[in-house]
């Protein structure tokens, strides 16, 4: 899902990182106020299990990879807020040692991978588990349901900003970025997000919550 430089327009990529720059200043905010020190270690290890499961990238149609990210495994554990933090983090240094996502489209990432993600997967496990303890099937099933839609999710966002590129910056007829419409740029993305990688998000994400349930009493944030 990592976008690369030269897919999106100049006007795309700023405005993007314009729309993170306050949710980093946000994020920082409420990571300060919620995050315990302790715990500091906990966002470290998260980023680092992110990092791992974004080097497994598959190329698929549109110039750009699938794969899972383990934003709604930080976003449980964490809360959200740190979730962006930790996953933001991971993806400049992605984008800047290792050339995965474009420098250019470090905000557009962002936004698809450390914002949208980690919220959304939050919310959605929020509103499954109800009341349920952890250690519970419930907690597990809204787990996963949380990494297979919030991927989705992320991976629709990226879909419309590839579809929107010939409708936005075109020269003489010709699109000057991305050069596949929405028709094309939202099945590409979405179907192989849905179909494989959100499975692969499900269970790593129910997987992991699992494992933690039966070593600490209290996983959530």
């Amino acid at each position: 899902m990592h976008v690369p430089d030269g897919y999106l327009s100049p006007l795309t990529c700023v405005a993007l990182f314009a729309i993170m720059v306050p949710v980093w200043g946000h994020a920082a905010k409420k990571t300060r106020e919620t995050l315990s020190v302790r715990r500091i270690p906990q966002l470290a290890m998260g980023a680092a299990f992110s990092f791992l499961l974004m080097m497994f990238n598959i190329p698929i149609p549109g110039g750009t990879t699938g794969h899972a990210v383990g934003a709604a495994l930080l976003a449980i554990l964490l809360g959200p807020w740190p979730a962006v933090l930790a996953l933001s983090v991971t993806l400049v240094v992605q984008a800047l040692l290792f050339g995965d996502g474009g420098v250019t489209a470090i905000g557009a990432n962002c936004f698809n991978m450390a914002f949208v993600m980690p919220l959304s997967a939050w919310g959605i496990f929020q509103l499954l588990k109800g009341n349920s303890l952890p250690g519970s099937r419930r907690s597990y099933f809204s787990a996963g349901a949380a990494g297979y839609f919030s991927l989705g999710l992320a991976a629709l966002c990226a879909g419309i900003e590839f579809g929107i590129q010939p409708l936005i910056a075109s020269q003489g007829g010709h699109p000057s970025f991305c050069p596949f419409p929405l028709a094309v740029a939202l099945p590409a993305m979405l179907g192989e997000h849905l179909l494989l990688f959100g499975w692969v998000e499900a269970i790593a994400t129910a997987a992991a919550l699992r494992f933690l349930a039966q070593t600490r009493e209290e996983i959530y944030a």
